[in-house]
Order: structure tokens, then sequence, then C-alpha cells
């Protein structure tokens, strides 16, 4: 083909530069041009990064927001009842998980740029009490599904799963194979740390709404998988990882060398009441801080008789009136030492747990592996040789390599192993996928098994927070299921975030029709002007925020009871006390709102076109505060910039 045959140049249908201009300006002059700029404000509601790193999702943000006075309830619910509702929407044990939680929501904080992160767990504590004292239950479903759901096991994935899902209508029974619901949660974490007064409220909420338990049933021997799926529109394995992990070392079988969930059973049994004079606990995580603690509690006895030997009430079937009655002997303190191959600073137990055992006088040591377990005469272990390491986790693989040389021995009468835990899969090998867990999806639907998911430790043992969030996203795809729906791809940020469609509902506002677009429009009344909600896609980062809007404020800290280490002998009394009203609201008010507009006026005042300016207070929300008009912006970005919270972006016109 010939040049003058070849057609015309088409121009664009859309053009940001003009026809000759063939080479962009500076990114400078592009953007801005004198006192304007082609970009003007938008309202983008982000996830905060304490939600993002909440493995349950919680909406912390809201009901912080709830607790400060911000976000307004609907007549005639108190503030405290409007956020205890909107925490449990994705979590139906606050007041355990305020307690317990390691909560790394806290590490996320973006307030930690500041002066220290907020207070999450203890307003999540505070509002978990008031509850409990208001004695508060869940709203039961207005209708019954029909459908049926079996959910093995009754700790905290399988409580999450029944709890959501009978909250959707259906019908649901826990089998367990305790005397009692709880799981890791009663028969792992000592009753100091978790009051059982406090575990049977918030368990026996979830019951309240239809939920049925049947107790010491164990699957795969008093009851078959299979006649399971065949009674039960749905299955959810709950199994847990309540299998103690033996210190992979010679001498580890001798019986006074036990695992961690033997010893935390045994004790919240009441089968144990004493330890020997020397205990060596191995781990470095939270687990072996409780053993720590339990121990240095219980101390030993100074008549010591064969029977009263605390592995024997660790026996299955084990009778212990002779180890009861010893307590009537006098009780000692016991010497603990707790060994981590990770440095003392590294090791993943909770910063204020190794400080409240290290002043209970418990010795804590970093950078020691187990060689071998020494084994006496009789068969009993008499002390463990350790050898000096340096720790580190590569690639995802933890890389251990010995400094030779370096080895010791530490003598002792009890050696507990807090290495981990594993799944008991007797009775239901089928499912142990050759590496200790259940393979699933994002909806954790098990492989090839439609209508069977699983959460928690199964999937991989982690904090009883994730266990929690397994159970929500496993009934999400229950419900699905059982509603003959496709299962959804989870979104990229999968947490429970704000709804300002239902906040206008609350509010008595008309909405447009959901099949409307609420996002870049002025025309629906169910959008914030040029609105758009990316909480499933986007967490805020402290760079997006006006960090120079917040003043320094210190943490209102709950108060902790610390221990010497006489004072700890015999002391079960809990150590954590919660917040007070007035506290808690404080510390709410600590939380920036990140990603979401907290009313704070600095776009109203600062805008100098005054276009920027307040929606009508019978038309405003959360969430709907403030608006722009467009005929007087100029995109100045002032706006953007005096924004301490990150929702005002600059975004319009590109």
């Amino acid at each position: 083909m010939s040049d003058h045959a070849k057609p015309a140049h088409q121009p664009l249908t859309f053009r940001r530069y003009k026809d000759g201009d063939a080479k962009p300006l500076s990114w400078q002059q592009e953007i801005f041009d004198a006192d304007h700029t082609h970009k003007c404000p938008t309202y983008i509601q982000s996830t905060p990064p304490c939600q993002g790193s909440c493995p349950a999702g919680e909406d912390i943000r809201g009901y912080l927001n709830i607790v400060r006075g911000i976000e307004k309830p609907p007549a005639g619910v108190p503030w405290q009842e409007y956020a205890w509702r909107r925490l449990t929407e994705a979590n139906p044990l606050p007041s355990v998980m305020g307690r317990v939680c390691p909560a790394p929501c806290e590490s996320g904080c973006n307030r930690n740029q500041v002066e220290d992160f907020v207070g999450i767990n203890s307003v999540e504590h505070f509002l978990g009490e008031w509850a409990i004292e208001k004695q508060l239950a869940f709203v039961k479903p207005a209708t019954r599904s029909g459908k049926t759901v079996a959910v093995i096991g009754g700790g905290p994935a399988g409580l999450s799963a029944a709890y959501q899902l009978a909250l959707r209508g259906h019908d649901v029974t826990i089998f367990d194979e305790r005397a009692e619901l709880g799981g890791m949660m009663r028969y792992g974490i000592p009753g100091f740390r978790t009051p059982r007064q406090v575990l049977d409220a918030e368990i026996g909420r979830i019951l309240d709404l239809g939920v049925t338990a049947r107790m010491n049933t164990r699957i795969g021997r008093d009851i078959t998988l299979d006649q399971i799926k065949a009674d039960f529109d749905a299955v959810f394995l709950g199994l847990g990882a309540q299998s103690g992990r033996a210190l992979p070392v010679p001498g580890a079988e001798a019986p006074n060398c036990v695992t961690a969930t033997a010893f935390l059973k045994a004790f919240n049994d009441g089968r144990m009441a004493h330890v020997g004079k020397r205990v060596v606990v191995i781990g470095g995580g939270d687990t072996s801080i409780d053993v720590a603690t339990v121990a240095r509690r219980l101390g030993h006895i100074d008549q010591l008789h064969e029977s009263d030997r605390p592995e024997n009430a660790m026996a299955a079937g084990t009778g212990f009136a002779a180890h009861d009655a010893a307590v009537l002997s006098r009780r000692q303190g016991a010497e603990v030492t707790l060994t981590s191959i990770f440095a003392v600073e590294k090791m993943q137990a909770s910063k204020h747990e190794v400080e409240h055992a290290l002043s209970e006088g418990i010795t804590i040591r970093g950078g020691l592996a187990p060689l071998a377990v020494l084994v006496g005469a009789d068969g009993r272990a008499t002390g463990l040789r350790l050898i000096r390491c340096e720790a580190r986790i590569a690639g995802g693989k933890l890389d251990v390599k010995h400094i030779a040389g370096t080895e010791e021995d530490i003598e002792a009468d009890l050696i507990v192993s807090a290495i981990g835990q594993a799944v008991d899969f007797s009775g239901l090998e089928q499912l142990d996928n050759g590496r200790g867990a259940i393979t699933t999806d994002k909806n954790y639907q098990v492989q090839g098994q439609a209508g069977m998911f699983c959460g928690g430790d199964v999937i991989r043992p982690h904090l009883l927070t994730t266990a929690i969030g397994h159970g929500a996203i496993a009934a999400d795809g229950i419900d699905k299921h059982l509603r003959g729906l496709a299962q959804d791809k989870r979104p990229k940020v999968d947490v429970h975030s704000f709804d300002l469609m239902r906040k206008m509902v609350e509010k008595g506002l008309k909405i447009t029709a959901i099949t409307e677009p609420i996002h870049g429009t002025d025309k629906s009344t169910g959008a914030v002007h040029n609105f758009d909600n990316r909480s499933d896609r986007y967490v805020i980062p402290h760079k997006s925020l006006f960090l120079g809007h917040f003043n320094y404020t210190e943490r209102n800290k709950r108060q902790v009871v610390s221990l010497t280490a006489d004072e700890a002998l015999n002391n079960f009394e809990e150590r954590l006390i919660p917040l007070l009203e007035a506290k808690a609201q404080a510390e709410a008010k600590r939380c920036m709102s990140c990603g979401q507009c907290f009313e704070c006026d600095n776009c109203v005042v600062y805008c100098p076109q005054t276009a920027v300016f307040k929606v009508p207070k019978a038309k405003a929300t959360t969430g709907r505060y403030v608006d722009t008009d467009y005929n007087k912006c100029v995109g100045c970005h002032i706006c953007a910039d005096v924004c301490p919270t990150g929702y005002i972006q600059m975004g319009l016109g590109e």
C-alpha cells in the first residue's frame, strides 16, 4: 500500500493533551497549574490497619467511634450495647478475647507513629464485661431455614461458626468429646487468664440462639463422620490441635517429660495440685508462658510420695486422691526455667506476658536448643541438655544453627514441651492431607467435599482469634451452600467493614435501589458525593494520614496485678482489671479513625473556596458528614492535606 493510500489519522475520543503536544509536562506542571488542578477531592472509605491485622476482621474503628461518641446509636439503644453489637458481628467472645488475644491489631495501629497504639484490647474487654453485667443476649433470627449443620468441635472456631450459622436461621448441633464447651479456651488457657464464669457466660449466649450441644461425643468413636454427613445438610470441622508435640530428642519418652497440652489440661481439670521443685519448659510462645506461670503458682510439696508425682495426675483415667491429699503438705515455690531457641526479645509470646513471668521469678533464657533429656536409673528425667544456638526463619522455614562446644545441663524434676500442637485425626484419618492438616479452598471448604467446611488449628495452628475468623468465613460458605448459591471469591481484605447503607437506614433516610452505584455520583441518595468504599481491597497506611493533627496523648492502660515470686505461689486470682467507663471512652478517643471521616471539620474550615460543606444534619450520618460543591472547587488539594484520617483523596478528573 502506498503512503497516500493509508487511512487518515483518527483523533482519539478522549485526550488529556491538545493536538500537537508530543511530550507531557513534568508531573508538577501536569498536576498543578497555579492555584488549581484538574484533580478534585473524593471520599474514600478504606480499611484501617488495626482491622486489617485482626484475624477475626472486627470492625474496630466502628466500635471505637461508637464508644468515643462520634457514631450515634439508634434511639433508645445505649452506646455500650450498640458498640458491643458492632463488635460481636465478627467476634461473639469479646470478654475472653479482650483478655487473652495478643492483639495483632495494636501492632498494626497507625497511632504507633504518633506515640503509642490505641488500647483496642482493653476497650473490647470493657465492652465484653459490660454486656455480661447487663446480661445482653444475641437477637434470634425471625425465620428458620429448616437446614441443619453439624459442628464438630466446641472450641473458638466451632463456636464462631455455630454462632454465625444460628444467626442465619440454621439449626446447629455442636459435637465435642469433652464434658464442656470451650476447647483450648477452657482446657488450655488457665483460669486466672480466662475466668470460667466469663467463658460460660459468652458460650451460654451462643447456645441461647438455639444451638444444641452433644458433649462427650467423639467423631470416629461414638458416631461416624459418614453418619453425620447423612444426618445433616452441611458439616463444619473445628477439630482443634489439642495433641501436644513431644520433644524430638533422645530420652523424651521419660514419664516426667510431658507436653504442654497434657500439663494444662490436667491443671484445668483440677487433677494436678503441684509440680516438682525444678521445672523446665521448652517453647517461647504464649502456651509456654501459661505453663511456666501455672507451675510457679502450683509449686512443690515437701513430702513427696510416688503416687504424688505430677505426671501421674496427667495420665488419663488415673485416680488422684493421693495427689489431692498431698496438698496438705507444706507448699513451696518451684524453680521454673523457660527456654527458647529464639532470643528472649524475639520470642512469639506476648511482651506483657513475658514481663509478668519475669516479675514472678520465672527464669527465661533464649538462644538455647534441646539436645537430650537426661534419664536416671529409674527411667525418670533428671535434667535437660541444651546447646547455644542461632535461630531464624528464612523463606518460611525455621533454620537453627548449633554453636559447638556450648552444651550445658539443667536439672529438672518435670520437663514440659511447649513446642507446638497437632490435630488428633483418630477416626478421621481420611481427612489428613499428610501434613497434619486439612486442605481447603479460600472459603475453607474441604477439597473435594462439597458441603464440608473447616477452620481453626485444623487448617493451621494459630491464634484463638484466627480460629474465630475462620469460623465466620466458613459460615458464609456454608450458608451459600445451603441456599444453593455459588461460592464467591473472598475479598482481598476480608473484614467486617462499616456499612454506610445500613447507617442511612438507621437514620431513617430513603436510599435508592441497591442496583444503583453508590460511588462516583451526585444523583443517588444512597451515596456521598463521589464516595467509594474500598475497604475490601485497600488498607490505609500512616503516610496517607495528616499525623500533625494528633497531639501526644498517653495510653489509658488497664491495671495489671503484678506478683512477685512469693506472691505468685498459690495465687489463682485474675490479674487483668478492666478499664472504667470514662477511661474506656478516653482510650477510644485516641483512635485516629484511619480511612473514615471522624468529623473534625478541618476540610470545611480550611477550604479557601468554601467548596467543602457539611451535609445538612437531617441528612448526615457517620460516613456522610461532608460534601463538595464542584462548581466552586478549584482542586487546590488543601482539604486532602489537612484530612487527619486520609478519608479525602485527590482523584476526581483522573
